[in-house]
């Protein structure tokens, strides 16, 4: 559809075992199973792929500004990110301003993948059916010789087969999406110099 420029945008932490659970197997079998379900392949931003020498802050404000659906990985830091939160509220908005979520139409942009445990998951997360991955969240890459690897790879193919049919729902690009400001980048100092004492 003219206007949007991703099909998936991927929200998630870069605290935790999570960013490498995502990196290691989520992202690279989701996209090889989305694949197999649409043809042309659908486009999914994940920063790890920004090109150098960009704005990353607007790079991220643009590509979740033209993308369908957000696909959130949650887990404890996912809830206490600025970033992150900045991500859902944007969507949410979005879902308000379209009439989404509600009793005529229930169905929303954001799809939540359970990766842990939260007690925000409780609160915000748990009006949201989500794709359970608890159990199957070993993020080394030697999981993919384990014997929970075949159930893994089951469920992401479901997980492809229903993002397929909800890419399909969307509803058309507006100009005029909400987006949520974003925290300006805080730079961690660097730290002190050793001292030794006199």
């Amino acid at each position: 559809m003219p206007g949007y420029k991703y099909d998936l945008f991927i929200s998630y932490s870069r605290h935790g075992t999570a960013r490498n659970w995502l990196l290691n197997h989520f992202y690279p079998r989701l996209a090889e199973c989305l694949v197999d379900e649409i043809a042309p392949a659908p486009k999914i931003f994940l920063d790890k792929d920004m090109p150098r020498a960009v704005h990353w802050p607007a790079q991220l404000e643009s590509a979740l500004h033209h993308t369908k659906i957000m696909v959130a990985v949650l887990s404890a830091p996912y809830w206490e990110s600025p970033w992150c939160m900045a991500e859902w509220g944007s969507m949410e908005a979005r879902e308000q301003l379209l009439g989404l979520v509600s009793l005529e139409r229930p169905q929303g942009l954001i799809y939540p993948i359970r990766f842990a445990d939260s007690h925000r998951l409780e609160n915000e997360g748990r009006l949201r059916s989500w794709w359970d991955f608890k159990g199957l969240d070993n993020p080394d890459r030697g999981f993919q010789e384990s014997r929970d690897w075949h159930s893994f790879q089951q469920k992401v193919r479901q997980c492809a087969q229903d993002l397929a049919e909800l890419l399909s729902q969307v509803p058309p690009w507006r100009p005029d999406w909400p987006v949520i400001e974003r925290p300006d980048p805080v730079l961690s100092p660097p730290p002190p110099l050793p001292r030794f004492d006199s």
